[in-house]
């Protein structure tokens, strides 16, 4: 069996590599790519493996924006560490669904449910699959604004005044134009889906950037990007070897 990986999280894929090679050695890992735009190059320009493990939220949105890009022959089985919600939603669209972290009883169970089905199971579960392509979003379907729990209140913040997003393993803030800073109780992998992807980058596991507020990119010694922003910031931002392409292409997007 020859699988691929879109996973944003080293570990998180490390770890899925790892569980399958024990679970079954003959299966293959063909890659592990990081956003929805570099699993519509590499399946635009490689022969489609038998099943994909793709993480709900990515490095440049939500995993289903794919469906909008291309059409999708490859049964699929989504992870997720957040969005509970988003289970029930999308359950039915796909070979299985994995809660991180992932058990071997539950990547087991979805392997073994993937060799059951016959020719009839994959037709029906590709039509499922491209209902998803109308029920993407539209570029002004995503949010416009956050609502952030400030004391007493809820504060609606405008994405318009929004540099960054940084979070730590204790808590997540946004950074604002007027150098505001605002705690926020959600994780970055929970954030990014709800984001228009032309206007957000995940540039690594700390950050969310704003495009409109990248004022320079330095090129860093290991082939690293350092961004610049308006507002100073607790540590350096920076976008990782393996996503500097990617980053250099959607800055330069119209």
């Amino acid at each position: 069996m020859k699988v691929l990986i879109i996973e944003d999280e080293t570990t998180a894929s490390e770890n899925l590599m790892a569980m399958l090679k024990e679970i079954d050695p003959s299966i293959e890992v063909l890659h592990v790519l990081e956003s929805v735009q570099q699993t519509v190059r590499w399946l635009s320009a490689n022969a489609a493996p038998d099943l994909m493990f793709m993480d709900i939220h990515l490095s440049d949105g939500s995993a289903f924006t794919l469906f909008d890009q291309m059409d999708v022959q490859t049964p699929i089985v989504f992870t997720t560490a957040y969005d509970q919600y988003a289970l029930d939603a999308f359950a039915v669209n796909s070979i299985d669904y994995l809660l991180k972290p992932i058990k071997t009883s539950e990547l087991t169970r979805a392997l073994e449910k993937f060799r059951k089905w016959g020719k009839t199971d994959v037709v029906a579960y590709l039509e499922q699959m491209m209902k998803l392509r109308s029920g993407t979003k539209a570029a002004n379907e995503y949010k416009q604004s956050l609502l952030i729990p400030h004391r007493d209140k809820l504060l609606p913040v405008s994405l318009d005044e929004v540099v960054c997003i940084y979070s730590t393993d204790r808590k997540t803030q946004v950074y604002l134009k007027d150098k505001k800073v605002l705690d926020y109780n959600r994780s970055l992998d929970s954030i990014i889906g709800s984001l228009d992807p032309a206007r957000f980058f995940r540039a690594n596991k700390q950050y969310i950037v704003a495009r409109d507020c990248v004022k320079e990119i330095v090129i860093w010694f290991d082939s690293r990007l350092l961004l610049k922003l308006p507002i100073d910031l607790p540590e350096p931002l920076f976008v990782s070897k393996n996503k500097a392409s990617e980053f250099k292409n959607w800055m330069t997007k119209v």
